[in-house]
């Protein structure tokens, strides 16, 4: 499975690539429209602040390329690449997202940010997370949560072909390469049944 690795600047991407591999995976990293189009899927990594990660995807011409393999093949946004699926956030200053998925981020209310270090999810497994801003999407669009503090972390979310992974799963040992894999077999079963 072929899958391209957004370069925008703003993403962890080797340690991205590497997991990537350790499934099974041929990996780009690129911002060529004509790879990311050649293509199975599409992952958008993430780290830092959503204003400048928007403004950095802006400068590469990629939004609308984006926007619509969105709609045609697996797309999986991870940390901040998982909170730019989304319509807009409060970071720093109000910015438009991908709108990929309705919703917002917002800051976190928890006494204690940024929330760092790693949290149960799906089966009681830890992942690991670094953030101080989460979603805001209907439950419908919400496949695993955890809770910091008493507040409710949207964990991993999808809409149609598009997924997001709150945490780092490149960072989450053998449990985030698990849930990797469970994309990769997802997407590929996608790409042989057509559903």
């Amino acid at each position: 499975m072929r899958v391209a690795v957004i370069d925008y600047g703003m993403g962890n991407v080797f340690n991205v690539e590497r997991a990537l591999q350790a499934i099974g995976c041929y990996v780009t990293i690129t911002n060529d429209p004509v790879e990311i189009e050649a293509s199975d899927a599409i992952l958008l990594p993430g780290v830092g602040a959503f204003p400048q990660a928007m403004q950095a995807l802006n400068e590469t011409g990629l939004v609308p390329l984006l926007t619509r393999m969105a709609v045609e093949k697996p797309f999986l946004g991870i940390c901040l690449g998982m909170q730019l699926l989304f319509e807009s956030s409060t970071e720093g200053m109000p910015t438009t997202g991908l709108g990929l998925i309705e919703g917002r981020v917002e800051r976190m209310q928890a006494k204690r940010l940024p929330h760092v270090g790693w949290n149960s999810i799906l089966r009681d497994e830890d992942v690991y997370f670094v953030h101080s801003y989460h979603v805001v999407t209907s439950e419908a669009n919400i496949v695993a949560s955890a809770d910091y503090m008493g507040e409710r972390v949207p964990a991993i979310v999808q809409k149609g072909l598009v997924t997001g992974m709150q945490f780092h799963p490149e960072k989450s040992g053998t449990f985030g390469l698990s849930l990797l894999k469970e994309w990769k077999e997802a997407v590929e079963r996608e790409a042989a049944t057509g559903n």
